[in-house]
């Protein structure tokens, strides 16, 4: 072992003592090789073989070699393994051999470039490049470092240039480190709001599947539902069909019927015609009567005054309501009433005009005529109520018929309606 421990580019330094730089002694070992034949591993420095081993091999790859020829414990250090590989290729060995040929294989495409090198200058010129680029060092450090034109010089700027790499390495190794533990923290934060985000959607997307698979039922429940109420319609169509089919003349029957209510509609209004004019014309025999026999009693309370039909001053000015009755002879008893003198009124009692109308009508007529044979039971006993309350004069007719109205009226048309004031 050499008692200089401090090497420097171009010499040696005795411990303690400055000396003048000394010329390097030749070593075979670490003199270049003449010609073209590349130094192997074991040929080169042994100080060299530390900045191979550290920069060509990663720690994993190393033990993954070395685990080849050699048995270690498991719990072996990094350390441990790259200073044992770096004293067995001191000399050549088996893993000497292993990490020659690794290295050989690796780099071969770096090696055939830099073969273009024929001097030392050419060959410091490529690894320079290399320095400058930063992208292969491992591989341009192997293929300069065993070119045969590589001399003591070059060889140890090439330590110099490497040693200060992996000063700056690790100087940026720390830095790295410090970024990396912000990095990892912030990784660390983004990846717990990321969770947070997932169990979000995550429960978004099983309320919106519920909401989904609920909606679905539903459109299932009223697709059966229309499925069948279109079945009810088409049966409905068929029977509609068939009962056409059997009728054929339905349409006829029903223009028919129709015309046979006007037609009744007209003689019932013909028919009150004929009553009031065959009443005019009773009058007028009776009073051509009382005329050829003027001698002929009278009485003055007799049942003719009382009755004393058609008179139009018995109504005139009058206000008739008639509640219910039929359909086809409203137009009848207008033509009745108003031959008599007086204003018609009508509402049907209920079956399609509102109740609360009927109100407003009890309240505007002088004469109520009630045919209780028309209307509902909640109108019949609503007038009745109302004229009871009011003291308003109601006459009640069983039938329709406007015969009977005329009658009705010819009989109590003569006595004398009670005055009922209204309410202001």
């Amino acid at each position: 072992m050499s008692s200089f421990p401090y090497h420097v580019a171009g010499g040696l330094f005795k411990s303690g003592a400055t000396a003048p730089a000394l010329p390097r002694p030749e070593n075979p070992i670490s003199a270049p090789v003449r010609g073209s034949r590349r130094r192997k591993l074991w040929e080169i420095p042994h100080k060299f073989h530390c900045p191979v081993i550290g920069v060509c091999f990663d720690v994993d790859e190393l033990r993954s070699l070395m685990s080849k020829v050699m048995h270690f414990p498991r719990d072996t250090t990094d350390f441990v393994l790259h200073t044992t590989a770096v004293g067995t290729c001191e000399e050549r060995s088996r893993l000497a051999d292993i990490l020659q040929k690794h290295l050989e294989k690796r780099f071969h495409l770096t090696i055939k470039r830099f073969a273009a090198a024929r001097d030392s200058d050419a060959l410091r010129a490529q690894w320079q490049a290399e320095t400058r680029r930063g992208v292969e060092i491992p591989a341009a450090l192997w293929a300069a470092w065993t070119h045969p034109a590589c001399d003591a010089r070059l060889e140890q700027e090439i330590y110099g240039d490497i040693h200060m790499i992996q000063h700056q390495i690790g100087s940026g190794t720390r830095a790295d480190l410090a970024t990396m533990k912000s990095l990892q923290a912030e990784n660390h934060e983004l990846r717990r709001q990321l969770a947070a985000a997932r169990r979000e959607a995550e429960a978004l997307r099983d309320e919106k599947s519920r909401e989904t698979h609920a909606l679905g039922e539903r459109i299932a429940e009223l697709r059966v539902e229309l499925v069948g109420k279109e079945a009810w319609g088409a049966n409905l169509n068929a029977q509609l069909d068939a009962l056409r089919q059997s009728l054929p003349d339905l349409r006829d029957r029903q223009q028919l019927a129709r015309r046979a209510s006007d037609a009744e509609a007209r003689a019932t209004a013909l028919s009150a015609t004929l009553a009031a004019l065959e009443g005019e014309a009773e009058r007028l025999r009776r009073r051509l009567a009382e005329q050829e026999s003027p001698l002929a009693p009278t009485f003055e309370n007799g049942p003719d005054l009382a009755v004393d039909r058609d008179n139009p001053a018995q109504l005139a000015g009058k206000c008739v309501l008639c509640v219910g009755g039929r359909a086809g002879s409203i137009e009848a008893y207008r033509q009745l009433i108003e031959i008599r003198g007086g204003r018609f009124l009508h509402h049907d009692g209920g079956l399609e005009e509102s109740l609360h109308r009927i109100d407003g009508a009890l309240a505007a007529a002088d004469l109520v005529i009630c045919q209780a044979g028309c209307i509902s039971h909640n109108a019949y006993w609503r007038v009745k109520e109302q004229c009871k309350r009011t003291g308003k004069p109601c006459l009640y007719l069983k039938s329709g018929g406007v015969t009977g109205l005329s009658r009705l009226i010819d009989t109590k048309a003569g006595e004398p309606l009670p005055v009922v004031e209204k309410p202001a």
